[in-house]
């Protein structure tokens, strides 16, 4: 049995407790993402499509809001971290069909 009290925790970074600051979080709403990715960083673009209408040959208008940057391994667990939320949504609501 692990004791998770403040001085084992700081002696075994496995049992480590993790403190959630959201003093500073903000909540942006994006219905766009888009993926650059170079040999050192992949950069996650959220944007609006405030495109009404296709008729008038414009194409789509995205306003781009924010820009996150990971590190290969952060993405590589962002991936990880969203299938598991993924399957656990269409577990309980259907699966989520998207065009490619």
């Amino acid at each position: 049995m692990t004791d998770a009290s403040p001085s084992s925790a700081a002696a075994d970074p496995a049992v480590a407790k993790v403190h959630w600051d959201q003093s500073q979080m903000r909540t942006e709403f994006a219905n766009v993402i888009n993926v650059v990715s170079t040999r050192e960083e992949f950069s996650l673009l959220f944007g609006i499509n405030s495109t009404w209408s296709l008729a008038e040959g414009k194409g789509f208008e995205v306003k781009l809001s924010n820009r996150i940057v990971l590190t290969p391994f952060a993405a590589k667990r962002l991936h990880a971290l969203l299938s598991e939320r993924i399957a656990e949504y269409e577990a309980k609501n259907g699966a989520l069909n998207i065009a490619p």
